[in-house]
């Protein structure tokens, strides 16, 4: 099916990292579900929510430290490399499908980016290892180097706006695919959700790779119930 499509549009969730080594977010063991999420709009007004978020990212970064690109996401860098593939739309926050070989501009994180921060003001870049050793002396996150605004996560918390770059690209592709290939999502979280239905519903088949079924399994041209790795190593040379 891949090798009859034109355009592949690639879209990935928590599963593909699982085999990593990073539970997904709801798993009931996950430690992301046992505290209550903190919501963006209570980062802002609250200093002690904002030492709680970065105390709760620091430790999520020592415990996964060791985490490395699965088979899945060298598969994806692989089918990327083929030229079938523009781009992967990813769910995740961890940047491995970065680390498995692909450049940013491949990767289209609608969710963030877990691995730096930026400034909430003037959108500086601003490296976890000098956040930590700033945190680690005073017990607080630095200000923005730039600006002096509030640094957070360059993800999206609860709350927040939905990036608009990473959206309009990932609607681009989606309209412009012929195949839509999803790994690692149950495809329940919007708007991310909608991409692959958006692309059934435009024409593209659609192929969705879940260890558990998922919604769209349904109208799916092709739903395969394994583990990720298992299926992707097919695609490694």
């Amino acid at each position: 099916m891949i090798q009859d499509a034109r355009v592949v549009a690639g879209f990935t969730g928590a599963g593909i990292s699982t085999e990593s080594g990073i539970p997904d977010f709801r798993s009931p063991d996950s430690p992301w579900m046992r505290h209550k999420p903190i919501s963006f709009a209570l980062f802002l007004q609250s200093p002690e929510a904002r030492r709680d978020a970065w105390r709760r990212k620091f430790a999520m970064d020592d415990l996964y430290r060791g985490a490395r690109p699965s088979t899945g996401h060298r598969g994806f860098a692989s089918l990327v490399a083929t030229g079938r593939m523009p781009a992967v739309i990813t769910q995740n926050i961890d940047g491995l499908h970065q680390e498995s070989g692909l450049a940013p501009d491949q990767v289209i994180e609608l969710h963030g980016n877990g691995t730096y921060a930026k400034c909430l003001a003037c959108g500086t870049r601003h490296e976890l290892d000098w956040v930590r050793r700033c945190f680690d002396v005073d017990g607080d996150p630095p200000d923005c180097r730039s600006c002096g605004g509030i640094l957070k996560t360059a993800t999206i918390s609860f709350g927040q706006t939905m990036p608009e770059e990473p959206m309009r690209r990932a609607q681009k592709l989606t309209a412009s695919c012929d195949l839509f290939l999803v790994a690692g999502s149950s495809l329940v979280v919007y708007p991310a959700a909608a991409f692959p239905a958006f692309a059934k519903e435009n024409g593209a088949r659609l192929v969705i790779v879940n260890r558990e079924p998922t919604p769209l399994d349904r109208v799916a041209d092709l739903a395969i119930h394994a583990e990720i790795g298992s299926v992707f190593s097919v695609f490694l040379s």
